[in-house]
């Protein structure tokens, strides 16, 4: 069982139905046909020669068949990866395509060292930390820079290679004069043909008949003639075997990059691997094998003339619609790569430039989100106020920034809501013994000399402040009319030494100001911490109360039995949206 657990393959290889065949077959080869032009254009976009696009859906893609825990994620160079991969290896200068194609492999091998020991170390939570808002702004602004960045090859101009698009913007005005039209053209028909070719039906090999359209315009018109640039010569075979360079100073120049493509890999790729595994009951996810599954499929393009590789969004949901019931259907995507790399790279030669680039310009055209800033502009201002934060950061700082200050981001929101517990002050519903926040029910019974208080949360170093600021100026509004204090500590779910420490100084300056303290609903661990902190004896075992009800009646039958005047209807208008 525990061997099962680490090569998931052998969960479904012994019990393969071959009526399950039928689908991964037809989903291996929709999606092997899909990979050839992403291959090749992704590889492209990443600054690498098209082959090694090819090479990169071979034997990562057999790799994670064997690790994957998902049966229906398509693992393969994606948009953003590619991206990034040239992000990072244009700021090194490299002096030659060698040397680039060296950085790559490097790359891929930091990418999957990285992956596999967060998996081994069981740190797949780590991605929680790129919250959906960071993520959605990130996307969003990456997949501009990337669009931004084809427009080269769509117009055939000129412009330097970069990440910030008040640069990409300025060199495109300057340089939109020298627009070659026939190239324009020509990518203009690819993108009319993958984007309608979808309507038509999704599974319709779309950027294949772009490609096949595109070869033979330039082959039959002669359009190389005419300044149409192409991809040329597109070595044949199978990919031979490569090494990273494992020089110290070359990986603490990548490890940053290296860790951005980690992070972002595994989001995507997670999040899309999630989204189909919830149409399927019949096997479970697991982010940390998926971890190690993706960083062996790095390793498998590291040594194997590739670069980084993740699940991309399009193959997979067209791989799960075209029928795949397993990750046979991903061994039948790499064999159709490989025979294409065999017998067919030389029909390849006169594929335009331009047909890449508007593979790419569509795939990414997708990734940009414009609905969900208008829903959370209307629910969540916080969250919205960090997708758009994140979205400028990337778009005018960069990629890597971009990622690196939408996690900051994150976390720093994580912080705040940690800092500052829901707080309510309770009454009690008439003729009943149930309590209520007063500020979201109207007419409930409040005596004007308790305050009856609820934690929602920990209380722990971050949030004694916000506590006691908050009950100071509760207490104030109440005009020092307060006799006892009851905490309801039904939804309290942890309390540090900070927290402990806190609440024994407040029990104690309260009782200085001759206001009496009663604690009420506390769960077993939190009794056990109580009593650690000797605090069950500082407030007093007798005033330590099942519920709110029992403590309400012993101030009743003590401190308040004189002042029954004080118990009055308080009416507050009732408010869902306050807290």
């Amino acid at each position: 069982m525990e061997i099962k657990k680490y090569l998931p393959f052998l969960q479904w290889l012994p019990h393969y139905d071959k009526t399950y065949f039928k689908g991964d077959l037809s989903a291996g080869i929709t999606v092997g046909i899909m990979l050839i032009p992403q291959g090749m254009a992704y590889a492209m976009l990443a600054g690498l020669e098209p082959i090694h696009g090819l090479y990169a859906v071979t034997i990562p893609l057999l790799l994670y068949a064997i690790f994957g825990s998902s049966r229906q994620l398509a693992v393969g160079p994606v948009a953003m990866v590619s991206l990034l991969t040239a992000a990072g290896i244009s700021s090194l200068g490299p002096a030659s395509p060698a040397e680039y194609l060296l950085y790559a492999l490097t790359l891929a091998f930091l990418v999957g060292l990285v992956q596999f020991s967060m998996g081994a170390l069981r740190l797949g939570f780590v991605v929680n930390f790129l919250s959906h808002p960071v993520i959605n702004g990130f996307t969003s602004a990456a997949a501009i820079i990337i669009g931004l960045s084809q427009i080269k090859h769509l117009f055939k101009i000129n412009l330097p290679n970069s990440e910030h698009i008040q640069e990409m913007l300025l060199a495109i005005y300057q340089n939109i004069g020298d627009i070659h039209w026939l190239t324009f053209g020509i990518g203009m028909l690819g993108i009319v043909i993958i984007k309608f070719g979808k309507k038509i039906h999704p599974s319709l090999p779309a950027p294949l008949i772009a490609v096949v359209i595109g070869i033979l315009l330039v082959w039959g018109f002669g359009l190389t003639q005419s300044g149409v640039k192409i991809v040329g010569d597109v070595p044949s075979g199978l990919p031979g075997f490569s090494l990273p360079s494992f020089d110290i100073n070359g990986w603490s120049t990548l490890l940053p990059i290296a860790l951005t493509i980690s992070l972002v890999g595994f989001a995507e790729s997670f999040a899309v691997a999630k989204t189909i595994q919830a149409k399927h009951k019949n096997y479970r996810l697991d982010a940390n094998q998926e971890l190690m599954a993706l960083g062996v499929a790095n390793f498998g393009a590291s040594f194997f003339q590739g670069y980084p590789v993740t699940g991309g969004f399009s193959r997979t949901a067209v791989n799960n619609q075209a029928g795949a019931k397993t990750t046979m259907a991903s061994v039948i995507s790499a064999l159709l790569i490989l025979l294409t790399l065999l017998f067919f790279t030389g029909l390849f030669y006169y594929l335009p430039s331009a047909i890449l680039a508007a593979v790419v310009l569509v795939a990414v055209a997708g990734l940009i989100d414009l609905k969900e800033p208008v829903n959370l502009w209307k629910k969540d201002k916080t969250d919205f106020a960090m997708l758009i934060a994140t979205f400028l950061i990337t778009l005018t700082m960069g990629i890597e920034t971009g990622i690196i200050a939408g996690m900051v981001l994150s976390l720093l929101v994580v912080i705040y809501r940690a800092s500052r517990p829901h707080m309510a002050q309770l009454g009690r519903v008439p003729g009943t013994k149930i309590y209520r926040n007063i500020r979201r029910f109207s007419d409930l019974e409040i005596n004007h000399n308790l305050l009856i208080v609820r934690i929602d949360g920990p209380i722990y170093f971050a949030n004694v402040e916000y506590i006691r600021d908050k009950m100071g100026q509760w207490l104030i509004e109440r005009n020092q009319q307060t006799k006892m204090i009851i905490f309801n500590m039904e939804s309290v779910t942890s309390m540090d030494s900070t927290g402990a420490h806190a609440l024994y100084e407040w029990i104690q300056d309260w009782r200085a100001e001759k206001i009496d303290v009663c604690i009420t609903g506390t769960k077993g661990p939190i009794r056990d911490v109580l009593n650690k902190w000797n605090l069950i004896e500082c407030v007093g075992a007798d005033h330590m109360f099942i519920d709110d009800h029992s403590a309400t009646s012993y101030f009743e039958k003590t401190l308040d039995s004189k002042n029954r005047e004080h118990l009055a209807p308080y009416a507050l208008q009732s408010n869902i949206n306050k807290k």
